[in-house]
């Protein structure tokens, strides 16, 4: 193969180009929003089975992704490919379920058995096609028609513009659905257990100590038990506790060196900070570790609403599970 030497401009006026024609498309079907979104917005949350994709090709990428992003969002979905579906897979969708099909042109013959079984079990069909004269249109329920944008290739045939606005509405979909079904961090954290994404989404709850591994002293406990206490948990700290169980204070290695001379003379309740820094069950990890950082502590208690003592939440474990 010959050698050529790449036109820097020329391809930066490509990409640039590319982006461009695929925003404004995408900028126009914000503008001009399918007049069936919200109605299938109501069909997917009134979704009694799973929201089924399909599509071939390119289309067939984009059904995949939609999918994939519908069921980490709260909405259950699965990709069904349409030649499978003509070779036994038809029973993977059942009259409980919403159907999306996905076709550029909406004369996608693959299509057709998948088209023929919502209509003969009177399944609800939603399309998604720039073609409202089309086969797959006619016979859906709903319509989603995309903007009759051209492609951003130079021969105007790549899938480019089409997909990207069928990936983008996708998207849209999925949001609103979330944000119906009033979908939170920890929410999507139980379909996100793992990685970073997933520890960034981790409760102080899930990687706190519990409180039966707290060392627990009251103000007038001697500080040579408070020591023997603090050295059988291994925290470098002890709790202080009030008579009803509450959080009176906090001793730490700082607290035992700012009062080293006649540290054994002394109690808990002389040597603890009190109103230490305290963070409840149910705040993010993320959050915690900020907290430390801000702070420049490596541990802090967490307390119930009654302000009692119920876990201890440490530097080295939030790093471990990967916040940093």
């Amino acid at each position: 193969m010959e050698n050529t030497r790449l036109n820097a401009e020329t391809v930066r006026a490509a990409a640039a180009r590319v982006l461009k024609a695929e925003a404004e498309a995408v900028l126009r079907m914000a503008d001009e929003l399918p007049v069936d979104f919200v109605p299938a917005v109501e069909a997917m949350l009134g979704c009694r089975g799973r929201v089924v994709l399909s599509g071939i090709g390119k289309s067939g990428h984009i059904a995949r992704k939609i999918a994939a992003t519908l069921a980490s969002t709260g909405t259950p979905s699965q990709f069904v490919h349409p030649a499978e579906a003509s070779h036994g897979d038809l029973g993977m969708v059942t009259e409980a379920d919403v159907c999306i099909l996905i076709s550029n042109s909406g004369e996608t013959a693959e299509l057709g058995d998948l088209i023929n079984h919502t209509r003969r079990f009177s399944i609800p069909l939603i399309g998604i096609s720039r073609k409202l004269d089309s086969t797959l249109m006619r016979a859906a329920d709903l319509k989603l028609l995309l903007p009759n944008a051209p492609e951003a290739c130079s021969i105007g045939m790549a899938p480019t513009t089409s997909t990207t606005l069928t990936l983008a509405l996708g998207d849209a979909l999925a949001v609103a659905l979330m944000e119906q079904r009033g979908f939170l961090h920890e929410n999507f954290r139980v379909f996100h257990p793992g990685g970073k994404l997933g520890a960034k989404l981790a409760l102080v709850r899930q990687l706190m100590h519990e409180a039966d591994e707290l060392p627990l002293v009251q103000p007038e406990t001697s500080m040579s038990e408070t020591l023997l206490r603090m050295s059988e948990k291994g925290f470098g700290l002890a709790c202080m506790v009030d008579t009803e169980g509450r959080l009176a204070g906090v001793i730490s290695d700082g607290d035992l060196r700012r009062h080293i001379d006649g540290l054994m003379a002394k109690t808990a309740g002389e040597v603890a900070t009190r109103s230490p820094v305290t963070v409840p069950p149910e705040m993010l990890a993320a959050e915690s570790l900020n907290i430390m950082n801000d702070r420049r502590i490596t541990a802090l208690v967490v307390v119930d609403e009654d302000q009692k003592p119920i876990g201890l939440i440490r530097l080295h474990v939030l790093l471990k599970a990967g916040l940093a």
